[in-house]
């Protein structure tokens, strides 16, 4: 137990003294300063790196970084909760940053499945998708599938995104999979979130297209290949 509970003090002191860029950023989240959450933002954009570099290397990093303390016992889920609520307002200042101008006739739905509470990873998914010229429709968290079945069947999209957060949802992913699939059987399936660092990403791939997708590089890619169709 004593090198259980060494581990995670060492753990967690890594996560806080690392020098990487979004570690600032993390400091920040988890003393609940969001003006200078904010400040730190405008200084990456600053130099003159991209939204998607923004989404990808410093805000998924350090709410990975959140989550990882959570599930150590080092903060607690109020500070949890007010770190997500920081990047998620700041996700929402930034939107007009993203808006492409070049819009295309492709649209995708971005839902997060039931029970799912955490929404920030399924809308920068749904961002991505916005700045390459896509039309998101975005349903966040807690999505029913019965109702994402119906709305899926009303809006006719070209895609279907969803996020997994937490590993005990996996069942109700599955069961998302095969109810939209079942109605739906060639609507491309694209599925990813903090979850699959514990696994799962086996089960996804055993369904026809469904295509698991690591990071924000890997959809922009995706997204490139359906402009070639």
């Amino acid at each position: 137990m004593d090198n259980q509970l060494k581990e995670k003090e060492q753990f967690s002191k890594g996560l806080l003294e690392s020098q990487q860029p979004h570690k600032e950023f993390l400091r920040s989240l988890l003393a609940g300063n969001h003006l200078l959450c904010s400040e730190q933002v405008q200084a990456y954009l600053g130099r003159q790196i991209s939204i998607k570099e923004l989404y990808e290397n410093i805000f998924a990093k350090a709410l990975y970084d959140v989550g990882e303390l959570w599930e150590f016992n080092k903060i607690t889920v109020a500070t949890e909760h007010l770190a997500s609520a920081i990047v998620e307002s700041i996700l929402n200042q930034l939107y007009f940053e993203i808006i492409s101008n070049k819009k295309n006739s492709k649209t995708v739905v971005a839902a997060c499945v039931e029970n799912e509470s955490h929404q920030i990873g399924i809308k920068m998914v749904s961002d991505v998708f916005e700045m390459n010229g896509w039309n998101a429709l975005f349903l966040g968290a807690n999505t029913p599938t019965s109702e994402l079945v119906r709305f899926v069947n009303a809006n006719k999209p070209d895609a279907l995104a969803i996020s997994l957060t937490i590993y005990f949802n996996l069942p109700a992913l599955e069961k998302m999979i095969q109810r939209v699939q079942n109605e739906f059987p060639d609507l491309p399936i694209l599925v990813g979130g903090q979850a699959f660092r514990h696994g799962g990403k086996d089960v996804v791939l055993n369904y026809d297209n469904v295509e698991f997708l690591p990071d924000l590089n890997s959809l922009e890619l995706f997204i490139k290949n359906k402009a070639n169709e």
